[in-house]
């Protein structure tokens, strides 16, 4: 079985759709795992690493209050780094993840491990919510795999 970024590089150019990303606590991780496909050139327009607020919100567009009300790691700050990103690289789809990776940073409310994924296309949109239970690496893979998964079937819709 090809992995999930082959899969989606398929069905990307199968249906001559473009992509982008908006990444937080992966990083860029998930630009990497979509570049790792030769020929991802043909899809891939770009991504952003928004790691701060600031960021969020002065190149994505993340309304401010958004930020100051639902916090970076919420599902409102998804669809935003997402509605952005799409419009940023005039891509048919985007995808935006946030979280907290860990160790730190978590609190009762927002636990280490809580991560937030939305993809947006003109023909729809989704968003999931996670909690991991691994260490920070393996949480932001487990991030990465979900998205991948979420993106590949909203293009398969």
């Amino acid at each position: 079985m090809p992995r999930l970024e082959e899969q989606l590089g398929k069905a990307l150019n199968k249906k001559r759709l473009t992509i982008s990303v908006a990444e937080s606590c992966t990083g860029g991780l998930l630009a990497s795992h979509i570049t790792d496909v030769s020929g991802a050139s043909d899809y891939f327009c770009g991504g952003v690493v928004a790691y701060q607020n600031r960021v969020k919100e002065t190149l994505l567009g993340v309304p401010a209050y958004i930020l100051a009300e639902k916090g970076a790691v919420s599902s409102e700050t998804a669809q935003g780094m997402a509605k952005g990103c799409r419009e940023l690289f005039h891509s048919d789809i985007a995808a935006a993840i946030t979280g907290i990776a860990g160790p730190t940073g978590g609190t009762q409310a927002k636990p280490v491990g809580l991560v937030y994924i939305a993809v947006v296309s003109e023909n729809g949109s989704g968003e999931q919510r996670f909690v991991w239970s691994g260490n920070r690496l393996s949480n932001k893979e487990a991030s990465v795999d979900a998205a991948l998964e979420m993106i590949l079937s909203l293009v398969l819709k």
